[in-house]
């Protein structure tokens, strides 16, 4: 690994500490209904959800933090259904947050749990890679996250489904955080990306639909090097059209994903009846991708000076914008959910297990 003294000016890092882990508030939000809460059988005392609602009227998506999920439900977006699977739905067209146009029903790892003294963007509520220089502030160095689950359906409708994103569905995420002093710092961090994003997509009409895993360049955002760089897992990446059929995952077929980050590197197992696992590893700290090839256009030293959260849940990635670019297919919508549940223009994942612990040396 390269000599990261000069690239990361510890220093720097030192002086900014104290603004790049100050908290920001959340929105908590308790809904009163009759379904079946997921921490009744899930460990959710380290996570909070945002649901595509605004049910508080402050017109922002709604955040149910650590406390509040311990008893919360949503009879649409978010429960406990009959066989114990712990259910996100997303709608193409709802409330989403800022700075998106993809609404989700999504977990958002929590390393302080109900402590809201500490806040949302705290070191001690983040984790980081051994290689940051100031790794011992944070709540964890690394982390695993292991899931078994399904997904019942993704978006029917796009209007332009030459768009890579349309049809699909992120299940389970590691994300950097948006952090405007880290940026001001001028050391290539704090953009708030994500090295890891796992997809489910089935185009309409297939037998199956396949699961890839994207790793983004951490770059800024209108560097036009800022792109995903995708991995195949079961059946074809999201850019190819054809069936994937029996190399493929059915909808209601369950499957597995451990992400494990260890010190520095990231390993990803996958796995499902029938298929042989996948794996992966992938130093974060560094521009060497997945196969073991430097990657010229990523920066240097990868995600080693961001702070990171695990995600998991519905993210649809079937948006309604239709612009340029591939995240903009132009998915169909009204807004109103029976509607758009009967119009099959929504996502829907069912999780079996999801379980969040130390890393562990693979």
């Amino acid at each position: 690994m390269k000599n990261l003294t000069s690239t990361f000016k510890l220093t720097a890092l030192a002086a900014v500490t104290p603004l790049l882990f100050m908290g920001c508030a959340s929105t908590n939000t308790k809904l009163e209904n009759n379904a079946a809460v997921p921490a009744s059988k899930f460990d959710l005392s380290n996570w909070k959800i945002n649901v595509p609602v605004d049910l508080n009227n402050d017109g922002k998506i709604d955040t149910v933090d650590v406390k509040e999920i311990q008893t919360y439900a949503h009879p649409d977006f978010f429960y406990l259904d009959d066989q114990g699977y712990m259910v996100f739905a997303s709608p193409n067209k709802a409330l989403t947050s800022a700075n998106s146009t993809n609404t989700r029903s999504e977990l958002r790892q929590m390393i302080r749990g109900t402590n809201t003294k500490i806040k949302t963007k705290n070191s001690k509520n983040n984790f980081a890679l051994a290689v940051h220089p100031l790794s011992e502030r944070f709540g964890s160095v690394g982390g695993k996250m292991e899931a078994t689950l399904k997904v019942d359906h993704v978006a029917l409708r796009a209007n332009d489904p030459s768009k890579k994103a349309a049809y699909s569905v992120v299940v389970g995420q590691i994300h950097a955080g948006k952090d405007q002093a880290l940026i001001d710092t001028k050391l290539g961090f704090g953009w708030g990306n994500e090295p890891l994003k796992i997809y489910y997509k089935k185009w309409p009409g297939h037998k199956t639909g396949s699961v890839f895993w994207n790793y983004e360049r951490n770059l800024p955002k209108k560097d036009p090097n800022r792109t995903d760089i995708t991995y195949p897992v079961w059946g074809n990446t999201w850019e190819n059209p054809d069936d994937p059929a029996a190399n493929g995952i059915a909808l209601g077929d369950e499957f597995s994903y451990t992400v494990n980050v260890h010190k520095n590197v990231m390993h990803l197992t996958f796995s499902a009846q029938g298929k042989k696992d996948v794996n992966y590893s992938i130093n974060l700290g560094n521009n060497v991708d997945a196969y073991g090839k430097v990657d010229d256009k990523d920066h240097p030293n990868g995600y080693a000076a961001d702070w990171h959260y695990f995600k998991a849940g519905a993210y649809n990635q079937c948006s309604t914008k239709s612009a340029k670019g591939i995240w903009y297919p132009g998915c169909l919508g009204t807004g109103d959910w029976a509607t758009d549940k009967q119009n099959g223009d929504y996502a829907q994942v069912s999780f079996k297990k999801l379980v969040l612990s130390p890393s562990t040396k693979p």
